[in-house]
């Protein structure tokens, strides 16, 4: 065993770790990052199969998937926020406390898409609150992400740094096979109007049983 392998260990920013912390911290981020990006393509998919109609509808079929689509690609500008706020207050209260936060913030906006009303209960109003939803979306990937993998390397032995760093990546295949196949579940358990009625919703609002993982 190498001294940096070492239980008790230097990490990159001169703590020390043991091997039972970089453990922890390494199942955190993906776990975390899971979460995260189970929420974050959960959206998009659900963008592609029922926003245009339930909150894009008087757009017409075609002009209503464009901007359902538009909606999933608006969050990727509000991405560099969330890391620069997770940076900064990262550095001030600690990487696990702001890896909470946006964990708490990308489920609360995620449960709250599936409680939405659509465009035919409230209006206009629907598709902006779906809006700043998804923007709330994008914050909170851009901070839990550069959050976890910040995290990780942080706290890992000094020869692999490399690798406790690609640790969150695994979250996120993980994340998109999640999502997927919740979607397709519930497609097959209430097809046609159900689905498109509050099958849907039933994805979005399981995102609070991942919160409480």
């Amino acid at each position: 065993m190498s001294p940096a392998s070492a239980p008790g260990s230097l990490t990159p920013t001169g703590t020390i770790a043991t091997t039972s912390d970089r453990r922890r911290v390494a199942i955190a981020t993906v776990v975390g990052t899971t979460v995260e990006w189970y929420d974050y393509f959960i959206y998009a998919s659900a963008a592609g199969l029922v926003f245009s109609q339930l909150f894009f509808e008087p757009a017409g079929s075609a002009v209503g998937t464009i901007l359902s689509f538009l909606t999933v690609g608006i969050s990727f500008l509000f991405r560099p926020l969330g890391a620069f706020l997770a940076g900064h207050f990262g550095d001030r209260f600690g990487r696990r406390i702001v890896l909470v936060v946006t964990l708490i913030l990308m489920g609360a906006a995620t449960v709250l898409i599936g409680l939405l009303p659509t465009y035919g209960q409230i209006g206009v109003a629907a598709p902006i609150l779906l809006i700043l939803l998804r923007i709330l979306q994008g914050v909170s990937a851009g901070g839990e992400w550069g959050g976890a993998v910040l995290m990780a390397v942080e706290h890992a032995p000094r020869d692999r740094r490399g690798l406790y760093g690609a640790m969150p990546q695994i979250g996120v295949p993980i994340g998109l096979l999640l999502a997927s196949a919740m979607l397709a579940i519930m497609n097959i358990i209430f097809p046609g109007d159900a689905f498109l009625e509050w099958g849907w919703r039933i994805p979005f609002l399981f995102s609070i049983v991942l919160i409480l993982v």
